[in-house]
């Protein structure tokens, strides 16, 4: 396992979150992500993250507490946009390319204390999780779609593989179940293949989808 990278101390603690700068780039974190998760030698390789190759990533450490519907939010994945007028739009960009020096295919922010306390499996759950949501886009046979300018992926969000009600799958059975629910049961009956983790928080990513 490599050496994780680990939130900067400004951000961690009480005082985190009053520091005047609550966002903070981490080119490391993202190096990390493609050493351990991405690349073709990866160590922990998930060839689901392949297309992410071709892709520019920004991670984000951040001091500022989110929450919905009373769990924290610890993780959000996007694809850098904004909703306004031409200026808050220059304005946006202008913030992201500051940061990384381009404007990035997607954009990773993390909770700096949870990443701090979590340990390696719960931390890297959480970081694959985030890189689960950039996906490249598929066509209506299910094919990935690349662009015929630049030949490179189209890159889209992709939502949970499941959306079901618990009660159903009580009631009727996985079999009646919508989606991927009953390839996540059957996931769930097999040991992990990396080791056991314990997320205590939502996706930031799926909370702006709904």
């Amino acid at each position: 396992m490599l050496t994780r990278p680990r939130p900067p101390e400004r951000l961690l603690g009480q005082d985190g979150a009053d520091t005047a700068i609550p966002f903070e780039p981490a080119p490391d974190l993202e190096a990390w992500a493609r050493a351990t998760f991405i690349d073709e030698d990866a160590v922990l390789l998930n060839e689901e993250h392949a297309h992410l190759r071709e892709a520019t990533l920004g991670f984000l450490w951040t001091s500022v507490s989110n929450a919905r519907g009373g769990n924290s939010v610890v993780g959000q994945a996007e694809i850098p946009s904004i909703q306004g007028g031409k200026w808050a739009r220059a304005r946006f960009f202008q913030q992201v390319e500051g940061w990384f020096g381009i404007v990035p295919d997607f954009l990773i922010t993390l909770d700096a204390g949870f990443a701090d306390q979590a340990d390696d499996a719960t931390f890297c759950s959480l970081v694959e999780h985030e890189l689960y949501h950039c996906a490249q886009a598929k066509d209506r046979w299910g094919a990935p779609r690349f662009s015929k300018a630049t030949g490179l992926p189209i890159f889209t969000m992709r939502g949970h593989d499941v959306e079901e009600f618990v009660g159903i799958v009580a009631r009727y059975g996985v079999g009646a179940a919508a989606g991927q629910t009953a390839a996540l049961v059957e996931a769930a009956g097999r040991a992990p293949i990396v080791c056991s983790a314990d997320i205590a928080g939502v996706c930031g990513t799926c909370n702006r989808r709904g």
